[in-house]
């Protein structure tokens, strides 16, 4: 997956921007932000845990984590000189009762 932002910072989950050559590395950055559940977004994901279907709640706040983790890493490489971010990863942890972490992480890189 290759994403272009609005920034021109090219961002890919792969080891290369296609169609791009790779002239410096900068090494790893990462954004991560830890985000709480709302009780009142938890009782609404309860009551439809018990008929099924998308907890629309929470995919919300997973995509908003998502791309604030995004940003962050994003904010880290251009602070290094990088124009783009390859072998792009996410992961999640529990922080603590009812609070998560998203860790976005990658290679920060130049490219022509």
């Amino acid at each position: 997956m290759l994403l272009n932002m609005s920034e021109g910072m090219h961002l890919s989950n792969t080891e290369t921007v296609p169609g791009k050559l790779i002239t410096a590395s900068f090494g790893l950055v990462q954004g991560s932000t830890v985000r709480a559940k709302n009780i009142f977004k938890d009782f609404g994901a309860g009551l439809k845990n018990m008929v099924g279907g998308e907890l629309k709640a929470y995919t919300e706040l997973l995509q908003e984590a998502r791309n604030e983790a995004l940003q962050r890493m994003m904010m880290d490489a251009q602070s290094r000189g990088a124009n783009a971010i390859v072998n792009i990863r996410f992961a999640t942890s529990a922080v603590a009762g009812g609070a998560a972490e998203l860790f976005a992480y990658g290679t920060a890189v130049t490219v022509e």
